[in-house]
């Protein structure tokens, strides 16, 4: 099969209105064979593991590679060299980046902008945008950058803008949109990372100003504060976002992604926190065990494994640090791994790395 051939039949993926568990079975398998073949360093992993192109029967046999595998490794069916996108992490744990490739982004790109289409802008066809987050030009490696750059070329007006650069928030020029905004009685969306509508509270504190944005408005959040804040409670920064904006928490939706996906999720709404976070037809997590990677049963607390078939270069199952519990409409998450989780998935790492380099 052709790398075309595969870009092709993920996107029809994408577009098929089949969402069901036999379909996502047999695109999850083409996809391994695809990646088994073409991706050295998880071939020797999944041999390892006793898991090849004739034993996998099932999406969930795939073998899940865990995060940081992508700050030690290559991890790419086509050769490096020429690729549309190269995304990498924030680095802020040893300072070390990790990398996922993009030969081409039409699959993230058809990804996200069905995604967000359904799950954020819904019944609108457009809307006055502000953005919390450097664009494209200054932060290139950035999968947040180029998903918000999408939002924002295909779901913003005319005069949606930008407030944050290398610089920080222009917080006096976003507080002349809000109040334009809320003159105008226009629907406006705010989309950024978290830590960004932490320094927006911090200036309307100081200056003591308070909102009350249109009906129809909402906002997008995503990410944690990564030490670039001060630490909020979930249940505090959503009340925040309604006590300074005038938006419901049900119109406060948070979107959970990470670097090493091509997909995101979403909640609908917070209104009730921990929120239930779920994903499109094209992406399944499951809830396991780090140490054996066997699931949990429904409604135990263990540690997220996403199955994402928009990741069709790298590997479409990842093993992340997030903890999670099932439920029947997706998953809760519940922060980063600690204690013996987070010991399971360091064993995890150690292991892959060194059946990857053929040390095993």
């Amino acid at each position: 099969m052709t790398h075309q051939e595969v870009v092709d039949r993920c996107l029809q993926f994408i577009n098929s209105a089949d969402h069901s568990d036999e379909a996502f079975n047999e695109h999850a398998l083409f996809l391994f064979e695809y990646q088994y073949r073409n991706n050295p360093p998880y071939q020797m992993y999944c041999r390892q593991k006793g898991k090849t192109i004739r034993t996998v029967k099932s999406y969930k046999d795939i073998p899940a590679v865990p995060i940081n595998a992508f700050k030690e490794l290559t991890l790419s069916c086509e050769p490096t060299e020429d690729m549309e996108g190269i995304f990498m992490t924030s680095g802020t744990t040893q300072k070390i980046k990790g990398k996922h490739y993009h030969p081409t982004l039409a699959v993230y790109d058809a990804s996200m902008l069905a995604n967000f289409k359904e799950r954020f802008m819904g019944e609108t066809a457009k809307i006055k945008m502000g953005i919390l987050f450097p664009n494209e030009e200054e932060m290139p490696n950035s999968s947040l950058a180029h998903y918000l750059a999408l939002a924002f070329s295909h779901f913003g007006t005319e005069e949606s803008a930008y407030f944050v650069d290398t610089d920080g928030l222009h917080a006096d020029r976003l507080i002349t949109e809000l109040e334009n905004a809320e003159a105008s009685n226009e629907p406006y969306a705010l989309l950024g990372a978290s830590f960004s509508f932490v320094h927006l509270f911090e200036h309307l504190d100081k200056q003591n100003k308070r909102f009350k944005l249109p009906e129809g408005s909402k906002i997008l959040d995503t990410g944690g504060f990564k030490n670039q804040s001060r630490e909020l409670p979930l249940d505090k920064f959503y009340e925040q976002l309604a006590n300074y904006l005038g938006v419901n928490c049900s119109d406060c939706i948070n979107m959970y992604g990470m670097t090493e996906l091509s997909t995101q999720f979403y909640d609908s709404g917070n209104e009730v926190i921990p929120s239930v976070k779920s994903g499109p037809h094209w992406i399944r997590t499951r809830v396991v065990n780090p140490l054996t990677g066997v699931e949990v049963e429904k409604g135990e607390r263990g540690v997220l494994v996403h199955c994402d078939l928009a990741s069709f270069n790298s590997v479409t199952t990842i093993l992340t640090e997030d903890l999670g519990v099932e439920k029947d409409e997706g998953f809760l998450l519940l922060g980063r791994v600690q204690g013996a989780e987070a010991k399971g998935c360091s064993i995890a790492v150690d292991e892959f790395i060194k059946a990857a380099k053929g040390s095993l």
